[in-house]
Parts: C-alpha cells; structure tokens; sequence
C-alpha cells in the first residue's frame, strides 16, 4: 500500500493484482482500446429515464470497482485507488429511428474510444432508446477494474433497483467491498504464503512434464512451415504471427432446442457445461491436426468461489494452459470426466499469477518470443441476468458485446446464453489477418458437429467419433 495526494486529499492506493497486472501487460503490446468491454442491456419496455438515471447513479455508490480509478509513482508503477463518489455524467442517446445495424456499428465505434488510463473514470455509461422499442444501457468499462460477472452483476442491479423505485420490488443487497477481497488478493502473493508455495509446486510440476504440442485451429501446416524454417523437425511450439491487431467478433447462434440438449446431457450424466464444450473444442483440434491424442487450449478461470468474490466486482479472471491426453478408445463422457478432473486441479491452483506461469513455461522450454502450445482460448459464461435468485419481474431483454476493434489473442471463444431463450450464443473474437470468417464457420461447424454427435451416445468413443465426422 502506498499514499498518494490526489487534489489535495491523501488517498491509500495499492498494488495491482495479478489478474490486472496480465491487463497492464496486454496495453504494454497493443492498443489501449484492447481492454475496452462495451456491453449493451435493452428492455421491451418504456424506460422512465429520470428514474433509470438515478438507479444507475445510485448502484454505482454502491459498486466499488465502478469508482476504481488508477495512478502511476515516480517510477512509473500502476496503483489504484476508489475515490468515495462519482460525479461523472451519464448521457441519453437515441437510436429508435435508427437500423439496428448501424446502432449496433455506431456503439461499436464508441467501444474503440480509449478510455484516459490514469487519475480518471474508467468506465462511460450511456441511456439508450434502442430500435424496436427497446430501451437501457450502453456500459463501457475498462477489463483492469471489471470482467463480464462483475458487467453482468452491475447491470442486474441497475434492473433491480430501477424495479424497486417503481414496482415495489425488492432492492438489492449491497455488494461486498472491493478493497476487502484485493487485500486477501495481495495477501496471497506473498512469497511466503503457503498456497503460494504450493501453487508454485504444481505449476512447476507442469511445465517440467513431458512437453506438450502446438494443435492448431487450422490443422498442422503452421507447426510444420515452423519446423521447417527453424530446422528443428522435433519442435513443437508455434507462434502465431499477426502484423495487425485490427479483430472483429463473429456471433454464431445454437437453437433453443439443440442448446437445450446439451444441458440435458449435463444435467443427467453430471458432467459441466464448460468441461463439455472442452472436450468438444479439444476433439476439433484433435481432427484437424491428424487426430492428435495431446491437446491443449487456454481456459478462462473466473475465481469466484466465495460470497466476497462474487460480489466484490472487479477482474477476477485468470488464463491457464489445460492439457489433455485423451486415447482413442476413450468414451466421449469419461472424456469430459478427465478434463473436469484436470479443471479441479486448475481450479485448486488458480490463484497463481499467469504472467508469471507463462514466463517460466517460456524460459524452461526456450521458446521462440511469442510461441506457445496453445492457438484458442475458451471461456464459458454461465451467468445471465436470471441467473441467480431474484424477485425481478420476468422482463423480455436483449444483451450485446460490442467490438473494441482490436484483440489481444488471435482468436478467442466465449460461449455464453442467451437472456430470451437460454440458447447458447458462440462469440469468436479473431484478429482479421490470422483467422478468416470461413475457418470459424468451419471450426464452429465441426463443434457441434462433435458435440451432438457425443451426447447422442456418450460411450461413443473419441476415435469412432473422429471416424464419423
């Protein structure tokens, strides 16, 4: 902790965590917009604005992480703060007479504005009159103070308070306080703290493993045109090479119905979502890279398992290398039961800083700048504004994420839920120099076309399914 005059008020100010600091790290290499999330929440439903504009003023009081701001010393190293009351103006925009088209692009311009990084508010809210009779918020916040639970927690209770103030309802309870769980954060990073030391054992343990390969979403000719030019035929790393960081987000809708199946399946053999669109992801990998047995991708680990967690908003979000061996004759089920076990030992060690694991992996197998064994990240996104218990009113709503223009990855997935039906929405987000529109169709294609043919017969095994698509 460190003490700063801020306008003439001392302010106590800390050290960054390590999720913010793999943030930090991401502007160091890019534009500053690649950490801009510009989020859209429209009810079918009259808004009463002034209403509405008191609701968003008042859940921002009380959302720490909304007030979060940051601060560099002499040195040039980040801290950050909360001041106690944000004045900053909340606009009104009207699109009703707009195509939805040009309203969504117009956001998404907006979204690509960067947002000042230091001594400033690190997020711009906006009321919106949407087309088609929708109305609500467009957010826009920076991912050093917020991730999409924390997004998703805000505008939840926007709608609940905005429902109190006019329908009676119930308002809701207060959050947790930021700074509590940053404190217990920091705590943890200590040298000598003993779940660092043993996280520090099993990521150790890993890196030091028998060495995985690159399984590419393409298929096996980067790998090779690197073995070639590296004249290493044993190498099996790759790197990625983009000269631009210019992305796009490409949106591919699953059904209610066939969305529904997969959770089913879940439900009745136990299994998880996110362990079953990782088996569905690793097997896609497996076919186009000549049905490679050692798959690994980068999974997003939330870190919100206590109360204080998942109510203290801010970025929790951690990215760590998962790896499966998975033979043949493995049934599709007992598959996603070894991911889920290798996900439970992630989970248990999740705390460590992924910097820190990646620098280490990158110095103990000399990799080549930039290489890595992993070409896709996955995350899943369970939670939906009716996720948890509420007294909300059932409100018929729509979501958007909007582009920021940019991507820190070549190419990362987010599988989240639709609010109107439940049915799953496939986000790829892609730099538009590595990955075309075409390879996610086909990437997209062949997963559900190994996810449907798995929970159609779980005992199916991994080889008879790679027979058949």
């Amino acid at each position: 902790m460190k003490e700063f005059n801020i306008n003439g008020t001392v302010m106590q100010c800390y050290p960054l965590t390590a999720a913010q600091r793999l943030h930090f790290y991401t502007i160091k290499f890019s534009k500053p917009q690649v950490l801009n999330i510009g989020t859209g929440l429209y009810i079918n439903n009259d808004v009463d604005f002034g209403v509405l504009k008191d609701s968003i003023r008042e859940t921002i009081a009380g959302f720490d992480t909304m007030r979060l701001r940051f601060i560099e010393d002499e040195d040039g190293t980040p801290y950050q703060y909360i001041v106690p009351f944000d004045e900053h103006e909340i606009g009104f925009f009207d699109f009703s007479d707009w195509k939805e088209e040009d309203a969504h692009a117009e956001m998404c311009r907006w979204t690509e504005k960067p947002l000042e990084r230091f001594n400033s508010a690190m997020n711009r809210v906006v009321m919106i009159k949407y087309p088609g009779g929708y109305n609500g918020i467009y957010l826009k916040v920076d991912h050093m103070t917020m991730d999409s639970s924390s997004i998703i927690e805000f505008n939840k209770r926007v709608l609940e308070l905005y429902c109190s103030k006019l329908y009676e309802y119930p308002a809701p309870k207060p959050m947790k306080p930021y700074i509590e769980a940053l404190k217990k954060d920091l705590e943890y990073e200590k040298k000598d703290n003993p779940a660092h030391i043993a996280d520090e054992e099993y990521w150790k343990a890993e890196i030091e493993a028998d060495e995985p390969i690159y399984t590419d979403f393409t298929g096996p000719g980067r790998l090779i045109t690197q073995r070639r030019e590296s004249g290493n035929p044993d190498l099996r790393s790759a790197v990625v090479i983009s000269k631009s960081m210019e992305a796009s987000i490409s949106v591919y809708h699953l059904e209610e119905e066939p969305s529904a199946r997969l959770m089913k399946f879940c439900e009745e053999n136990r299994v998880t979502m996110a362990g079953l669109l990782l088996m569905g992801l690793r097997t896609v990998l497996s076919k186009f890279n000549n049905d490679e047995k050692d798959v690994s991708v980068k999974t997003c680990i939330a870190r919100r398992g206590t109360l204080l967690e998942k109510h203290s908003g801010g970025t929790r979000i951690h990215f760590f290398p998962l790896r499966t061996i998975i033979e043949p004759e493995t049934s599709f089920v007992e598959g996603i039961r070894l991911i889920q076990a290798k996900q439970n030992q992630i989970f248990r060690h999740a705390n460590y800083d992924p910097i820190e694991l990646t620098m280490k992996r990158a110095k103990y197998r000399k990799f080549a700048p930039g290489a890595s064994y992993e070409s896709i990240s996955l995350t899943y996104q369970p939670l939906t504004l009716r996720s948890r218990d509420s007294d909300m009113p059932d409100i018929d709503y729509k979501t958007f994420w909007y582009s920021n223009g940019v991507a820190a990855q070549p190419l990362y997935l987010t599988v989240m839920h639709r609010p109107e039906d439940n049915g799953l929405n496939f986000s790829f987000e892609y730099r538009k120099d590595v990955v075309s529109e075409k390879e996610m169709e086909f990437l997209y294609y062949y997963l559900c076309r190994i996810l449907f043919r798995g929970i159609e017969d779980k005992e199916r095994t991994v080889g008879q399914i790679l027979e058949m698509i």
